[in-house]
């Protein structure tokens, strides 16, 4: 038995592979789990290689970001500011503060759906959202704000192996044969090309992980201790963990999707996967994939309210305050910038409380989808030249492989604000 003062193997491994599993976990969102299970219930397992493919692709971003950090020493937010300008940051922040609304918004609104599902003690739905996801963003703020970063790990920890496990078992349960699966992941196919196969698959490559959130993967790594480029290749494989982790999610979503005749939008999509799976397996199963879905949705509430104010702080000090990019980067989170934004992210988005769910999830995601091909065009920029990332450059295949994640993610971000 480790002593008291001597951290267990477990929380030890936590460690190592946590900021990769937190990043990861921290993207995976009600509109995510919704969009797996529907693509899943309009195309089956066909489908399940773009989930794949999408991972891959926050992977190579979040890679990207993590490799000018460790290159240089600074954050990539202070990469901007240094070598882009300052309208540029002026522009994210503004973009930034509207994101945490809607996002705040649906994450609330989720958390809210997602426990009244668990514990339906109110008559009225509405009613019931309301107080639950008040209680979920409440709950978020104080163990954000008062338990630090190590309680924020465990308890994401906790949530991270309840979401895993539950769902991924509930998909095992009901899974079609492996051989469907297999074809699936290894086989290229868009089926319903004229029904709306190509924007759910889409969608579905989109979906996986986070947005904004990625920036955070710096800022957790810091925490972790890890500075300099001798840390790059565990950093790798962390974060090749975590979007493993977030890839078997997806697939066990639309595994169970595949299974069901899946009606409604957001969370209320996942309290009717949980009924279909009550139906064909039996009410068990239903309150294991309900539990998951909570522990998913309220994981990535708490990250989202860990991690944004020490984006928004270190944006205001860069590009507000104009800070020396030289200082120290850590965010001072007894500053009034960061506490003023921890509790107006967790108050203000309540008002999306009286919003239909469907309508605060479809403005998050068109905002989420202007973030990634602004993310991709400064990766290019910034870690395009050896003068200022050294050795950690961008290769030619790397170079190839970003343009490639601009073009799609412009294009999703194109088909979501005029398509």
């Amino acid at each position: 038995m480790p002593s008291p003062s001597q951290p267990s193997k477990l929380a030890k491994l936590f460690s190592l592979v946590g900021p990769g599993i937190l990043v990861a976990a921290t993207g995976v969102g009600a509109g995510d789990l919704a969009t797996a299970g529907f693509a899943g219930s309009q195309l089956g397992v066909t489908v399940l290689w773009a989930i794949l493919v999408g991972a891959f692709f926050k992977f190579v971003l979040t890679e990207g970001l993590m490799r000018w950090q460790l290159a240089t020493g600074k954050t990539l937010l202070e990469g901007v500011a240094r070598h882009m300008g300052l309208i540029p940051g002026w522009l994210f922040l503004a973009y930034f503060i509207l994101w945490s609304y809607f996002v705040g918004s649906a994450l609330i609104s989720a958390n809210g759906v997602a426990l009244l599902a668990l514990v339906p003690v109110f008559d009225n739905t509405m009613t019931g959202k309301i107080v639950f996801g008040a209680a979920a963003s409440i709950l978020g703020l104080i163990l954000a704000r008062k338990g630090g970063f190590k309680l924020f790990e465990k308890v994401m920890g906790v949530c991270i192996l309840v979401m895993f496990v539950t769902v991924t078992i509930s998909a095992v349960i009901v899974a079609p044969s492996l051989s469907a699966i297999a074809k699936g992941l290894v086989i290229p196919s868009i089926p319903k090309l004229n029904e709306g196969g190509i924007g759910w698959t889409l969608a579905l490559m989109g979906g996986v992980g986070g947005t904004v959130t990625i920036l955070c993967y710096g800022y957790w790594i810091a925490e972790e201790g890890r500075k300099g480029p001798e840390h790059i290749s565990f950093c790798r494989i962390d974060l090749g963990i975590g979007y493993l982790v977030t890839a078997l999610f997806g697939i066990a979503m639309t595994v169970i999707g595949s299974t069901a005749v899946a009606s409604g939008s957001g969370a209320g999509l996942i309290v009717n996967l949980a009924d279909a799976l009550a139906v064909s397996v039996g009410p068990v199963a239903r309150w294991a994939f309900l539990i998951g879905t909570f522990g998913a949705v309220f994981s990535s509430l708490l990250g989202v309210w860990q991690s944004t104010p020490y984006l928004f702080a270190h944006l205001w000090r860069l590009f507000v305050q104009k800070a020396n990019t030289q200082a120290s980067s850590a965010a001072d989170t007894n500053s009034k910038p960061y506490r003023f934004f921890h509790y107006a992210l967790a108050f203000f988005p309540m008002l999306g409380l009286l919003v239909e769910f469907k309508e605060v999830q479809k403005i998050y995601g068109i905002a989420g989808a202007l973030f990634l091909p602004m993310l991709t065009i400064a990766l290019l920029i910034l870690n395009g030249r050896k003068k200022w990332t050294g050795d950690l450059k961008n290769r030619p295949i790397t170079i190839v492989t970003l343009v490639s994640i601009l073009g799609f993610f412009s294009w999703m971000a194109w088909r979501s604000w005029f398509g």
